[in-house]
């Protein structure tokens, strides 16, 4: 047994934030107000300037957040960035008047950055030139921990007894001048998070998972930008019920006429027109406007223009030869779904529940999700193409060569050895 399966094994150390459990549970304090009170939002150069020294000059991990417009803007833009570091205090910068932040980015070269959810902001962060070279992630770091509840409010609660105020989380932050109660929320959201850094520390610590969350923060701050999707269109909500390729090609056409007025309208590409009412038009395919009128999601809100620009869109998909109408489906670039594995090839399938069993049973002892563990992924491109000699090094080799870090190798080997070499014994 590891320390971390000791520990976890361990149901006294065990509450539902990870730690020792008191007699007498304390009420959670509300957090009404930043310790330093609300600082004025910087939108100057010099601001900018002056806030970038006195960040430099901090000491300690520096929190970061930020603020995006998800559902009302075009983009993952941010439209507030919040830190707060030991020494220098919290700073709200607008990124709109000061778009390139590289400079504050340099004076925290090499600092730790604590975020929460560090994937979700990391990308809007990199554009305006924010990039950490090292990071700890508090939601991660539950995971990892076991806490069934990881918001940033559920963990500051559970781990530090505080009550953070959840009402302005879906707002329209792009809104100028932001109002002061979003302007407290977001700076509240940085208030504890260092603190929350260095209890969840102890805590990995304690349970012999420290360095497992140290591998995983460095793969999250060193991983490249990702890829731009391919085919994007695909992902329209409800594309399953559409299975003709012409119909396709109504539903591409719309989506990319619908993403171009989005970006030209700065504003969210459902607000332009519904993912239900592209799949409607594919569905119907109208033969002009009158018949695309009568379509949920093109109501008579919708002007004589708008209307002509979406049947136009479907008229070309109408006209379109064979030869450019999309596919049925996308590339496989790895194994096939795992439901047509039982038909494709049963010994893959058999390993395959093999291996999820004793991936979930580990995950369960190690008090941790299974995806955290290992991505299920991995975990299905071994079963489809085992090793040929499924032993310790050529799976952990294999692991490896799929992206897993140094620890889930270690923890995940011994339980895929043991299922690919069970279901090897059944097929002889």
């Amino acid at each position: 047994m590891t320390d971390a399966q000791e520990t976890a094994a361990d149901s006294s150390l065990r509450t539902t934030g990870g730690a020792p459990p008191d007699d007498v549970e304390p009420a959670p304090i509300p957090l009404l107000e930043p310790r330093d009170g609300i600082p004025p939002v910087i939108t100057d150069e010099d601001s900018l300037a002056e806030m970038i020294a006195a960040f430099g000059a901090g000491s300690g991990p520096v929190a970061v957040d930020a603020e995006r417009a998800s559902g009302y803007r075009y983009g993952q833009r941010a439209y507030l960035v919040q830190l707060r570091r030991e020494g220098a205090g919290t700073a709200l910068i607008d990124p709109v008047a000061c778009p390139d932040l590289s400079g504050l980015g340099e004076a925290l070269s090499g600092v730790e950055w604590v975020l929460h959810a560090a994937t979700q902001d990391l990308p809007c962060l990199r554009e305006i030139g924010m990039v950490p070279s090292r990071l700890f992630d508090t939601e991660l770091a539950g995971r990892l921990a076991g806490f069934p509840r990881v918001g940033l409010g559920a963990m500051v609660e559970g781990v530090l007894g505080f009550v953070l105020e959840k009402g302005h989380s879906a707002v329209d932050w792009s809104t100028r001048p932001l109002p002061e109660p979003w302007l407290r929320y977001a700076a509240l959201d940085v208030e504890l998070l260092v603190d929350l850094r260095d209890a969840l520390e102890k805590e990995l610590d304690r349970q012999g998972k420290l360095e497992w969350a140290r591998q995983e923060f460095d793969a999250i701050a060193s991983a490249p930008p990702p890829e731009p999707r391919k085919d994007p269109w695909r992902r329209t909500s409800g594309m399953h019920k559409v299975r003709r390729r012409r119909q396709m090609a109504i539903v591409r056409e719309l989506w990319e006429t619908r993403d171009r007025a989005a970006q030209r309208r700065d504003i969210s590409p459902g607000k332009v027109l519904s993912d239900g009412a592209i799949i409607e038009a594919a569905l119907s395919v109208p033969a002009n406007v009158h018949a695309l009128a009568a379509l949920n999601g093109f109501g008579h809100r919708m002007g004589r223009r708008q209307l002509e620009q979406w049947q136009a869109g479907v008229d070309r998909a109408k006209v379109l030869p064979d030869a450019e109408l999309p596919q049925p489906g996308q590339p496989l670039t790895g194994p096939p779904p795992p439901r047509a594995w039982a038909e494709k090839d049963p010994a893959a399938a058999a390993r395959l529940s093999a291996a999820r069993a004793a991936v979930s049973a580990l995950a369960e002892t190690l008090t941790m999700p299974q995806e955290n563990l290992i991505t299920p992924d991995t975990v299905r491109r071994v079963c489809w193409e085992p090793p040929a000699a499924p032993d310790a090094a050529s799976v952990a080799a294999a692991l490896a060569g799929y992206g897993a870090r140094a620890w889930q190798v270690e923890q995940v080997t011994p339980v895929l050895v043991a299922a690919l070499a069970a279901k090897a014994k059944t097929k002889e």
